[in-house]
């Protein structure tokens, strides 16, 4: 855990990393982009082992808004001794963080660990429907807090749907398990979706690390999911297109193979999209975040 989040991390009483007020300011604006409807407005570097799985904007009620990173160094001992080895993109809403958590190859549930605004964690384990795989990719919260969309991995028709934990009055508060409510039903395939961040209650921008460029035209495309409304506990379908690809920028040479998307965060405060990109090996050591805001 860096030194410049100790004093911040203690008093919201996270193990990932975190930054008050707002990212770093992008060390560039001019990096090359093909995102539809977006501009590029900035970049900066991370900890890939700390903080790059994902990250999430945290608005604590009267208190200063601020970054939260998830890595592979990021888990609590206690938590990885429970057998949850791997920490998917985070999500954040009313000052809660939900972070998403899966265990090995045989594993038969999954969870998510809910950080309440004081400092409390709460972990709510979710037993595998038949035919539901064990990954536990992201946790995206819509904005009414009520629902949590998660994903699993590979090649996905689907999305995942659950009650928000504490959000949504039909879960425990302290804890315990959590059914599947229901889920996004897509027009057409994805693959290796890495975080899902919602523009809107009807909208959803994912990052794929997909490197085959078949499903779609382009390596690591950034995803819109379209709803036909907003979730309500029901199945829903979503319309699926690809925004373009996301940038793959390094000193280091590689093929798009090479990089690895990860998680992506939406702020609907600020208007600012951020999508976390790893690059090739001999530079993986530092993560790239890129900043987007959308065109007028």
């Amino acid at each position: 855990m860096g030194a410049a989040c100790l004093a911040l991390c203690a008093t919201v009483g996270l193990t990932g990393t975190a930054h008050a007020e707002q990212a770093p300011e992008g060390t560039s604006a001019a990096f090359p982009s093909a995102i539809k409807g977006w501009k590029a407005i900035g970049q900066y570097e991370i900890d890939a082992q700390s903080q790059a799985q994902g990250l999430a904007g945290v608005q604590p009620h009267g208190g200063k808004p601020y970054m939260y990173y998830a890595g592979n160094t990021s888990i609590p001992a206690p938590v990885r001794e429970r057998g949850w080895s791997h920490i998917g993109d985070p999500d954040s809403s009313r000052g809660y963080v939900f972070d998403a958590y899966q265990g090995g190859g045989d594993a038969t549930s999954k969870m998510f660990r809910v950080t309440t605004p004081s400092g409390v964690a709460h972990e709510y384990v979710h037993a595998l429907a038949p035919g539901e795989a064990m990954n536990n990719s992201f946790a995206a919260v819509a904005p009414d807090g009520r629902w949590l969309v998660s994903g699993e991995w590979d090649t996905m028709t689907r999305l995942l749907v659950f009650p928000t934990p504490i959000l949504n009055g039909a879960t425990p508060r302290s804890g315990g398990t959590l059914p599947l409510a229901a889920t996004i039903e897509l027009d057409r395939p994805v693959k290796d979706i890495q975080g899902c961040t919602f523009l809107d209650a009807k909208r959803l921008l994912c990052a794929s690390d997909d490197s085959d460029a078949k499903l779609f035209p382009v390596a690591k495309p950034l995803l819109l999911i379209e709803l036909k409304q907003a979730l309500n506990g029901k199945t829903a379908t979503g319309h699926v297109t690809s925004l373009g690809a996301l940038p793959l920028l390094s000193a280091c040479p590689g093929a798009a193979v090479d990089f690895e998307t990860e998680g992506d965060d939406y702020d609907r405060r600020t208007g600012v999209l951020r999508v976390e990109m790893i690059p090739p090996r001999d530079c993986a050591a530092r993560a790239t975040v890129y900043e987007f805001k959308r065109k007028r």
